[in-house]
């Protein structure tokens, strides 16, 4: 039996992969609900744009109509909700509009959500549905650099804008399914990386300005800790949260993958340099260039995955290595999707300066 999923945020980074891997999996039908904000991007999309399993609607998370419409004439029985505001320097910038987002729209989505269910003949249809609330470990806050992990228990410490956003979201889909009932699932990942990757963050903003000879900007000394995860390995996660996920549960999802910001520049820096290098000779290590930290700036994140490696049997496919090498290479190879950025609404500007 077909799977109706609507994918909110489905033309940005993750919810992009989401897409095309539910299409590539077969058996769901997909249903792309996305506002086409600055990130979203449907080039993202034309390997299935053309495919009867799949579908985009432009619609914002925040019109609860539009939203109820599409859940009806979809007939939809999982909801997986990527749309978000998600750049931390943006949300220091502009804290509001991650609040409208993040908070109002998830809200005004599981008003939506909550309506339709209810309205689904008892028994399997009713049982069977599911809201996923897609969220990041950065709601933990900060981890000292030791040897400590997060874990579904730790408690919530959000240090920006952004991370408090999605720390309200997630605490509004947990009351909707105490207060109401409606079943939800949720997950937290660690820092994501792949192709089709907006270029303000870091792994794309730093190859794309390797690849033009441009400084290469690292906040304060480079020490901050991330774990990486490969966006294909994270959808691939996702997938089974929604389908196999415990209602009322969270599943942690990571890569245990740590690595300084300054390990992870330099790592592309070598790599560019042993596929194409600089004209004038020089390593790309001689472009780093250290600069004010970030307001508030996280040491460390680390994900403890063991909860969805143990009951959904989720494990990822890429190490660090593998999946920063498939990245370089796709940026080297789709400089049609991201030149059009570059020249366009993100030239690589400094955000979130405080």
């Amino acid at each position: 039996m077909t799977k109706r999923v609507m994918v909110t945020g489905g033309a940005g980074f993750i919810g992009s992969a989401v897409c095309r891997h539910l299409v590539a999996r077969g058996g769901y039908r997909v249903v792309n609900v996305d506002a086409l904000t600055y990130a979203g991007n449907l080039a993202s999309l034309d390997g299935i744009a053309g495919d009867p399993a799949y579908r985009f609607v432009r619609a914002d998370i925040r019109d609860g109509d539009a939203m109820r419409s599409i859940l009806a004439e979809e007939a939809i029985d999982t909801i997986m909700h990527l749309a978000a505001e998600s750049h931390v320097d943006r949300s220091i910038d502009g804290p509001a509009a991650f609040v409208d987002t993040n908070v109002v729209g998830t809200v005004t989505l599981l008003g939506a959500a909550l309506d339709h269910w209810r309205a689904l003949p008892e028994g399997e249809a009713r049982s069977g549905f599911r809201f996923h609330h897609i969220s990041t470990d950065e709601v933990f806050g900060d981890l000292p650099f030791d040897s400590g992990v997060f874990t579904e228990e730790t408690p919530y410490r959000p240090s920006s804008p952004y991370s408090a956003s999605k720390a309200a979201s997630d605490h509004f889909v947990r009351a909707w399914q105490e207060t109401y009932g409606l079943p939800v699932v949720l997950s937290n990942c660690s820092n994501n990386y792949g192709p089709f990757h907006f270029p303000e963050k870091l792994i794309p903003l730093v190859i794309l300005n390797a690849l033009e000879g441009r400084p290469l900007p690292v906040y304060g000394r480079g020490v901050n800790v991330r774990d990486w995860l490969f966006v294909e390995d994270h959808a691939a996660a996702l997938e089974l949260v929604a389908t196999r996920g415990r209602v009322g549960e969270s599943y942690n999802i990571g890569g245990r993958e740590e690595r300084t910001n300054l390990q992870v520049v330099e790592a592309i820096c070598d790599a560019l340099d042993a596929r194409m290098p600089l004209a004038i000779g020089a390593p790309r290590r001689s472009l780093i260039t250290f600069v004010a930290d970030r307001p508030g700036h996280d040491r460390r994140y680390a994900i403890d995955p063991a909860k969805a490696e143990q009951e959904l049997g989720w494990r990822p496919a890429h190490s660090f290595e593998s999946g920063l090498a498939a990245t370089i290479d796709w940026y080297l190879a789709n400089e049609a999707w991201w030149r059009p950025i570059r020249e366009g609404n993100y030239a690589g500007d400094r955000l979130g300066a405080g």
